[in-house]
């Protein structure tokens, strides 16, 4: 085997390696606090979603609101 087919091998498994990590899904987080009642249909809520390409974090944030004449 000479230098040449070497450096093709390694050269393969390199691309083959990198091609697998383009294609696995990056981690991210989903952060969910819920604090509403379990009796109210309509909860107040906050939502957000950032990814920076590497990452991804996903919050949702529900409460109830005092509502008059309850």
């Amino acid at each position: 085997m000479d230098m040449f087919s070497k450096r093709r091998i390694a050269l393969a498994g390199g691309g083959a390696a990198l091609l697998a990590l383009v294609a696995m899904p990056g981690p991210s987080a989903d952060i969910r606090i819920l604090t509403h009642d379990v009796t109210d249909t309509a909860p107040r809520k906050f939502q957000a979603a950032v990814d920076f390409g590497i990452m991804a974090v996903s919050v949702l944030y529900t409460w109830t609101a005092k509502r008059g004449g309850r």
